[in-house]
């Protein structure tokens, strides 16, 4: 360890910790019911208001890889890398509002996008929707785990598994019995915190190491792709493959879809769009630490990116400081820990016991404890992964390419009645093979199966400029621009992009899924799917309904309420 780096002693982290794990549960107090129901802890009964939405989103996605992935793409790419990490992140909010306002037009009373499939396609496919969600939201938990374990190995003598092990349990704490109402109530006072960084952290940083001046000086320690504001190897190592998984967080990630199900249906545009340049004004600032530490010539410790962000606030600040910052990443994971709880919790709630288990007639009672269970057991497992110290930055462009298998899918079902159940599972896991071979190179990237994967990645670079055109300006546009990009990409990606795995790989799995989606439900004899019966298939749990058979009131039977 370096001596020039500021530790507290293991009594000050310990009392830091216990105050803001304890502050917090006391929080959660206020919003504690003797009885929870299982609507209120998976969507707050869909009643979430504007500013506890846009709050909740935005502190949910500035988590821990906000700090420490952004950091590390500043280091590594230089002057573009915190615009490629920080912009595209952002993104990924903004481009779920316009299929947001669909998947909620459809089923407004869902808590899942998994219910959602399951009353458009059935079991196969929601719960191959479910399991990708579960793998995103274990590998982030475990990514937060990971960062907290970073922080207080640097800033203190206790170790990275004494770290992680703290984080688990008091995030674990506090959600553990009002779920989705916790950790909104709790992401609003987060925010307020989180703010400081931007006001306080960053410039007092940037002061420390000499403010500007120093920054011109360290320049000539980049190197000249480094300089390069517009520099092809953050494109194509960075930016390109976060840009490609922004689209598949968008839709594949369960804690941007609860908010969603979540908010108040008159706030939906406010919230996303406020959450969006929240989200990237924070990150970009952060990325900016990462930037400073290169032009100092700054190595991190141990040689581990996770531990550059602590190193430089630990060298440079003083106590007061260093305390502060501490407080506001240890907020920053855990209002996004808390989230993946949840989310975890309302995929096993809804989507594995309330429409496979018990088949649409679910004891509200036994959901929540379902989801309690769901919690403690995925606090263990993201603590035990979190232990293999794996890097952020890769686990996030893995996770959203994985991702990238489900997206057409998921929204060609939700605008298209000619998709079928088939043509949704086959598409995601030939997708998900192929994803995986081009990744982890099973296949040779050369002769004709590197061309063939380039194909494949060309239609899914039309696929996403496509969808997202299509999400804000129409049908039409989004085949114009889909069109378009797929020539670009057959003209300057055939013969180039094979020596760009992770990029070529991301790209795989939306043009795999797209051709096999698209083929299959062509050729598909099944009648046109009415999208009508969606929102008859999907309600809320706990409220007293009418029997559709009988006329009897049906006290907390948890019989699907049709929704007309």
């Amino acid at each position: 360890m370096n001596s020039e780096l500021y530790q507290f002693s293991t009594l000050t982290v310990v009392l830091l910790l216990l105050a803001f794990y304890g502050g917090t549960y006391l929080l959660t107090l206020s919003i504690r019911k003797k009885k929870e129901d299982a609507d209120a802890f998976m969507v707050s009964n869909h009643r979430v208001g504007f500013g506890m939405g846009a709050a909740s989103m935005t502190a949910t996605w500035i988590w821990a890889a906000s700090f420490y992935a952004a950091a590390t793409s500043g280091y590594t790419y230089g002057v573009s890398g915190p615009i490629h990490y920080g912009l595209w992140g952002a993104l990924m909010i903004l481009f779920i509002y316009p299929f947001g306002r669909r998947f909620r037009a459809l089923a407004p009373n869902a808590h899942t996008l998994g219910e959602l499939i399951h009353a458009r396609h059935g079991s196969s496919s929601q719960l191959i929707l479910a399991l990708s969600n579960v793998l995103g939201s274990v590998i982030s938990l475990m990514v937060n785990f990971t960062a907290a374990g970073a922080l207080v190995a640097v800033l203190s003598p206790l170790s990275f598994q004494a770290g992680v092990i703290i984080a688990g349990a008091g995030v674990l704490f506090y959600t553990l019995w009002s779920g989705f109402r916790a950790s909104v109530l709790t992401d609003f006072a987060q925010l307020v915190a989180l703010m400081a960084i931007a006001i306080v952290i960053i410039p007092a940083v940037f002061f420390a190491m000499g403010g500007p001046s120093e920054l011109v000086a360290g320049m000539g320690n980049l190197t000249a792709e480094q300089t390069n504001f517009f520099s092809m190897d953050a494109i194509l190592n960075q930016g390109a493959p976060f840009f490609v998984a922004v689209l598949a967080y968008a839709i594949g990630n369960q804690t941007i879809s609860q908010r969603l199900f979540a908010v108040n249906e008159a706030h939906i545009k406010p919230t996303f769009l406020t959450a969006t340049v929240g989200y990237g004004a924070i990150v970009i600032g952060l990325g900016m630490i990462g930037l400073m530490a290169l032009t100092l010539g700054v190595q991190p410790i141990d040689g581990n990116m996770n531990n550059l962000i602590p190193q430089m606030v630990s060298s440079y600040l003083p106590p007061l400081f260093i305390g502060l910052f501490f407080i506001l990443v240890i907020g920053s994971l855990s209002s996004t820990a808390d989230s993946d709880l949840s989310a975890l919790s309302a995929i096993m709630m809804a989507d594995v016991y309330g429409k496979n288990l018990a088949r649409g007639k679910a004891d509200p009672r036994r959901m929540l404890l379902v989801g309690r269970l769901t919690m403690i057991v995925a606090t263990v497992v993201g603590i035990i992964f979190a232990s293999f110290s794996l890097d952020i930055l890769v686990m996030l462009v893995f996770v959203g390419a994985l991702w990238g298998a489900i997206v057409f899918p998921v929204i060609a079902s939700c605008f298209w009645n000619r998709v079928t159940n088939q043509a949704f599972t086959t598409s995601v896991l030939v997708a998900m093979v192929l994803f995986c071979a081009a990744r982890f190179e099973l296949l040779p990237l050369t002769g004709g199966s590197g061309l063939f994967f380039e194909l494949l990645a060309s239609v899914g670079g039309g696929v996403i400029i496509g969808l997202m055109v299509f999400g804000f300006l129409g049908r039409t546009a989004g085949f114009i621009a889909a069109a378009i990009a797929l020539v670009a990409m057959l003209i300057f990606a055939t013969g180039f992009l094979r020596d760009y795995t992770v990029l070529l790989a991301s790209l795989t799995a939306y043009g795999a899924s797209t051709v096999v989606c698209v083929v299959m439900s062509l050729i598909s004899r099944q009648p046109d799917f009415d999208f009508a019966t969606i929102g008859e298939r999907v309600g809320d749990y706990d409220a007293t309904e009418p029997s559709e058979s009988y006329g009897e009131t049906v006290p907390g039977a948890a019989k699907l309420a049709p929704q007309r």
